[in-house]
């Protein structure tokens, strides 16, 4: 093919404009994204496990559930739900009081059960002396943890859901836990 150079010329001209056009486009974009206050947070578990296949031991995870603010609005009287799955062998325990505690228990950084004490598997907390969270701020509940013995095959999951003002029909986890693990009993392994 053969351009001459005023053709040449008049594609890049074109194409300049095109470029410009889009910049314009995306600053505008941009700056609409700065200017809303949007709400956006994400929840999520970080935890490790100690599995044993000893029946005479406990297995442990302990985990910590996170809630993050990666929006521009502050999120107000945030609490979460921790839900382990019925039937399994979970048991979960953290560093929470009740209402009926002394004060001087419910201190701030804390966590306070807001749910029946004989309920196993929900848990509703809301934090002590913190009643938002800001943007790029995250709050957590630390070292819970869920215990089990391996007597017996197992299955089960452990789920969360993050409440507020702003989000009161929840949102869950991005990374649920699931723990199941088979228990071979003596005779029943191929031979």
């Amino acid at each position: 093919m053969n351009y001459e150079t005023n053709d040449i010329e008049v594609m890049i001209a074109k194409l300049q404009h095109q470029t410009k056009s889009y910049l314009e486009e995306i600053k505008k974009l941009v700056a609409e994204l700065n200017k809303s206050d949007k709400l956006n947070i994400i929840s999520y578990f970080t935890y490790s496990l100690d599995i044993s296949h000893d029946p005479t031991q406990e297995s442990l995870c302990l985990g910590s559930y996170h809630i993050m603010n990666i929006g521009n609005k502050s999120i107000t009287n945030p609490y979460l739900c921790i839900k382990i799955s019925k039937e399994s062998p979970f048991s979960l325990s953290g560093k929470y009081v009740y209402e009926d505690f002394k004060q001087s228990l419910k201190g701030p950084g804390g966590w306070q059960r807001i749910n029946e004490k004989t309920n196993k598997e929900e848990f509703w907390l809301k934090p002590l002396g913190k009643s938002s969270i800001e943007p790029n701020e995250t709050m957590s509940f630390s070292n819970f943890q869920i215990t089990w013995s391996s007597e017996k095959s197992y299955a089960g999951s452990i789920t969360g859901f993050t409440y507020s003002d702003q989000i009161e029909e929840g949102i869950a986890v991005v990374n649920p836990i699931s723990l199941n693990g088979t228990i071979l009993k003596q005779g029943d392994e191929n031979e």
